[in-house]
């Protein structure tokens, strides 16, 4: 199948994503791999962009582009590392599509519906939380990538997960408050409402106030920040979201197992 001549500014924006996907190098072999003449730049995305944009204009065709981003994009390249893929995989697909192309989770460029818009937010949504599937992200945390949620930044959605947190606590411990209060009155030592292990050793306690500890860094990271600002303009990365949300999903698990104790007197210690 011969394909049809990117644009410049489409090869650019190719460049502009795979300079991510490997070292200078890394790009010398990947070159010689395709058997395309490098054109000089410094930039990694200016060394790609020269390359393929001279090849493409030698062959008449986008065929050597495809096969450039194939190699660039094989799977093998990134073992262990299945976030950085769907990551430089869904952005390249942001710009092919528009070409009427798209990468497989295969590594593997075929033909797709020729995009003519983006819904930023739909596809942010889409992309989390199926990274978030594969790290086997809890559940409870899943429920709060909508695409509502996600059309400034993440960090709604992880202030919305945080929420969650806290709900659970609530329901576990009866209690009705917030914040660090809520978590002192919830795991204090001498009294808890709420217990992670038996805290019959000195380990157990001391894992038991750092967890209370990780709870109130979490609130006080995320929660709190809404309290002194109408509006909230803190840009969270893609990569920042996911681990952000793995950690409350960390959270999410240990609360799941967290035991309410009987007879609890009620004031908290």
């Amino acid at each position: 199948m011969t394909i049809s001549n990117f644009s410049e500014t489409v090869v650019r924006q190719i460049g502009n994503v795979l300079e991510s996907a490997a070292s200078h190098r890394e790009l010398t072999a990947l070159f010689s791999e395709c058997k395309i003449v490098e054109q000089g730049g410094n930039p990694k995305w200016e060394r790609i962009t020269l390359a393929l944009i001279a090849r493409q204009r030698q062959d008449n065709c986008g065929n050597n582009v495809v096969a450039f981003i194939q190699a660039a994009m094989n799977p093998v390249r990134f073992v262990g590392q299945t976030s950085r893929f769907e990551e430089l995989r869904h952005h390249l697909n942001e710009v092919i599509s528009f070409a009427g192309l798209q990468l497989g989770d295969d590594g593997t460029v075929g033909t797709a519906t020729t995009a003519r818009t983006l819904s930023e937010a739909a596809e942010r949504a889409g992309r989390l939380r199926k990274l978030l599937q594969q790290r086997q992200v809890h559940s409870d945390v899943r429920l709060f990538c909508r695409e509502e949620l996600l059309k400034d930044n993440y960090f709604h959605a992880v202030f919305e997960a945080t929420k969650s947190v806290a709900d659970k606590i609530r329901s576990k411990s009866g209690l009705l408050s917030d914040g660090a209060e809520l978590v002192d009155g919830a795991f204090s030592i001498k009294n808890p409402m709420l217990v992670i292990n038996t805290l019959r050793t000195e380990t157990e306690q001391s894992e038991h106030k750092g967890f209370a500890n990780l709870l109130k860094g979490v609130f006080g990271t995320f929660r709190n920040v809404t309290a002194h600002a109408p509006k909230i303009h803190w840009t969270i990365e893609e990569q920042d979201a996911l681990d952000l949300l793995t950690m409350v999903s960390y959270l999410h698990r240990r609360l799941d197992r967290a035991v309410k104790v009987p007879h609890h007197s009620g004031v908290a210690t």
